[in-house]
């Protein structure tokens, strides 16, 4: 199993160039961060820099979506990038939430994202494509190549990624929503004539090791939040039964709204509507011993990935156990 660290862009960005490479030092293959210009800084500006201070290290947003760039300007800035570090980047990419509402528009359609999937990695990868009508090339690419991840949770979307997406981020930890997500990914892909083994699966979640559990769940507890916020589209679509399983919609019942302004925090009120046991099932929390406990029940449903979501205050210490005793015994 590969592991990730995702980060918020918050400044310092020197802050977020010293934790990935500490992270890289500590065995992550992957650094990820958040995509929304508004609440945190502009990622693409930062990683050069990321880059530059570490080795090896795949680097990429969880997730950018094809609203807010034109997708030429996207795939120039993963073409850059590949070019000046050696093809060192992922794109994950999704609908849009907190990018798109924050700035008064609503997340862009499947079809939409699935034709900027298209564009962006051909582009990136230095062929032609059609775009806004205009036959179109990137002429110094060379030799490029570009990863495209998709975060999906409901029925259609997960289609899609099967059909065309070269990994999967599912955000959440919880094995029985993987083992539903995983089996539709891999269903359409083998439907679509891919091989459904080639698709990354990749789970990411916010972890903290330690002791106090009950402080543990209040730290994490915006997790079940964010998540809520894709959770409320699916059962707008969907209904709150059928097509999605109760395990990830039933929770959001006490919903109310929520305040984008908080996001990704902890403490944020706009999920004290999540109980503990949604903290339980969407995290990982506790001993070393409980997260490679729950990380080798994801690995033997097909995870190839754990992106560690590292939002909360125990941050170094969580970074620590992992490199110290949890990564060495899923390597």
């Amino acid at each position: 199993m590969d592991f990730g660290l995702v980060l918020q862009t918050d400044p310092p960005a020197d802050r977020v160039v010293d934790t990935m490479r500490l992270a890289e030092d500590s065995g992550f293959r992957y650094g990820w961060t958040f995509d929304s210009h508004v609440l945190w800084q502009e990622p693409f500006v930062i990683y050069p820099r990321i880059l530059a201070a570490t080795k090896s290290m795949i680097v990429g947003p969880m997730v950018t979506n094809p609203g807010t760039r034109d997708w030429s300007v996207i795939a120039s800035l993963f073409a850059t990038l590949n070019d000046m570090f050696g093809n060192r980047t992922v794109c994950g990419i999704g609908r849009g939430d907190s990018s798109r509402r924050v700035i008064g528009q609503q997340p862009n359609s499947l079809a939409t994202l699935s034709e900027a999937m298209r564009v962006i990695k051909d582009l990136a990868e230095g062929r032609e494509v059609t775009h806004h009508g205009v036959a179109l090339r990137i002429p110094w690419v060379r030799d490029g190549k570009l990863e495209i991840w998709m975060a999906a949770y409901g029925p259609k979307a997960l289609k899609l990624v099967g059909e065309q997406a070269d990994g999967f981020i599912l955000q959440t930890a919880d094995p029985d929503i993987a083992r539903w997500t995983i089996g539709a990914v891999r269903s359409a892909a083998a439907e679509a004539g891919r091989d459904p083994s080639a698709i990354t699966m990749c789970v990411a979640a916010p972890a903290y090791v330690g002791a106090d559990l009950a402080h543990q769940r209040d730290q994490l507890r915006w997790f079940g939040g964010m998540v809520g916020n894709h959770v409320a589209d699916l059962v707008a679509r969907y209904g709150s039964s059928g097509a999605v399983p109760a395990a990830l919609t039933d929770y959001i019942a006490g919903r109310e709204g929520y305040d984008y302004s908080h996001h990704g925090r902890a403490g944020n009120p706009s999920a004290d509507f999540v109980p503990d046991e949604i903290v339980d099932r969407f995290c990982l929390l506790g001993s070393p011993a409980a997260h490679v406990d729950r990380l080798r029940e994801l690995a033997d449903l097909g995870v190839g990935q754990f992106a560690l979501y590292l939002m909360h205050d125990q941050a170094d210490q969580t970074l620590a156990a992992y490199g110290r005793d949890i990564i060495p015994a899923l390597a």
